[in-house]
């Protein structure tokens, strides 16, 4: 009974929300389409003879450079890691001790093993990592060049480190 009413009343404010009425009452037109902004956008740079921004390609590449990149990619790939962990345990039809117990049946050798769990590591540590330096440049401390590279280079050890120690569990 209560399910219903809650589902009649959500209905209810949804179609007002969403009822031809409010539709058509707030219409306001376009100035110009997308098409005519980006064609305005360009004749203005073309007419200035401004050089386009330079690309990454010509950039020397740098330690920070790659490390910032890093973290946005193992970001990425955690995140997506999670997810389809999640999915799979909502989508397979058995519970987890099963695959576990499949993977030991596989036999696969300690090296594949261990270089497996090295890899789902690296991604984890890594981010986390860069992410508490990071944190401290927020807090105010302002690296200065030198420091940068020595922070980097030991964010890339400790990544190494505890990745291979949580390899190892």
């Amino acid at each position: 009974m209560a399910a219903s009413l809650l589902r009649h009343v959500g209905q209810r404010c949804l179609w007002t929300r969403l009822g031809p009425s409010l539709s058509v009452q707030h219409v306001v037109p376009m100035g110009t389409t997308a098409k005519e902004e980006m064609a305005q956008f360009w004749d203005k740079n073309t007419q200035s003879n401004h050089p386009m921004s330079p690309h990454i390609t010509i950039y020397k590449w740098s330690l920070p450079m790659m490390m910032s990149i890093g973290h946005h990619g193992t970001g990425v790939a955690t995140s997506v890691g999670v997810s389809l962990f999640g999915l799979a345990a909502l989508i397979l039809p058995e519970q987890f001790p099963y695959y576990l117990a499949f993977v030991k049946l596989l036999s696969l050798g300690p090296a594949l093993i261990y270089s497996a769990k090295f890899a789902l590591a690296f991604p984890l540590t890594y981010h986390t990592w860069k992410g508490i330096r990071h944190l401290m440049w927020d807090m105010g401390k302002r690296f200065k060049i030198p420091q940068v590279y020595q922070s980097g280079v030991l964010v890339l050890v400790l990544t190494l480190l505890s990745s291979a120690g949580l390899a190892v569990l």
